[in-house]
This record gives C-alpha cells, sequence and structure tokens, in this order.
C-alpha cells in the first residue's frame, strides 16, 4: 500500500492510503453531509408523521419537493467532492476503474 498527503486550500492535512483498487475515499464534506442526511431524515419523518396524521396532500407535496431539492443539494456536494479529490487522483494515476464507475454513477443520478 502506498500512502500520500494532500494539503488542502484551508491548511487541512489529508492522507490518503492506496491499495489494489486505486485509491481510498476521502472527502473534506462528510461532516457538512452527514449534518445535511440527518436534517433530511427527520424531514422525513416529519412528512410520514403529517401522513399520518392526514394533512392537507398540497401541504405534504410542498414538504416533500423541498427535501426533494435538499437531496439534490446533499447530491452536488458529494459528486463535486468526489471529482475534486478522488477523481483528480484517480486520473493522477491513470485509474480507468474509478472513471468507469463514475461515469457509471452519473447515467444513474441522471435517470
Amino acid at each position: 500500500m502506498e500512502e500520500h498527503t494532500h494539503v488542502l486550500a484551508d491548511g487541512t492535512v489529508m492522507t490518503h492510503t492506496h491499495g489494489a483498487h486505486g485509491h481510498q475515499h476521502s472527502h473534506t464534506q462528510t461532516k457538512a453531509v452527514l449534518n445535511r442526511m440527518a436534517r433530511l431524515i427527520g424531514h422525513l419523518e416529519s412528512i410520514k408523521q403529517m401522513i399520518a396524521d392526514g394533512r392537507d396532500c398540497s401541504d405534504v407535496l410542498i414538504q416533500l419537493s423541498a427535501v426533494d431539492s435538499a437531496i439534490k443539494g446533499v447530491s452536488r456536494i458529494i459528486l463535486k467532492d468526489h471529482l475534486e479529490h478522488c477523481i483528480v487522483d484517480a486520473v493522477r494515476e491513470n485509474d480507468k476503474e474509478a472513471l468507469d464507475q463514475l461515469n457509471k454513477a452519473i447515467d444513474r443520478f441522471l435517470k
């Protein structure tokens, strides 16, 4: 296994260990994504309760739209972080498998 270090613009030092399958996934936005996901889960639980309480369908649809928008926002953060770190490393190392996986993920994401 090979280890190397990156220094991010904010001074954060990140160390990656590369194994047989290419590179390890390390992201700078993990905490932000986890916080957003926790809020999304809470929002979904609230919508579930709205449905159980027989709330107006229009109100439920508005809340579902808000969750959909928030999920898209989280997806953008993850994609950007993946491009800036994992894919940059994959290109540098000529890791065609990682690039193929990204293409498959984008195809599924855009359906």
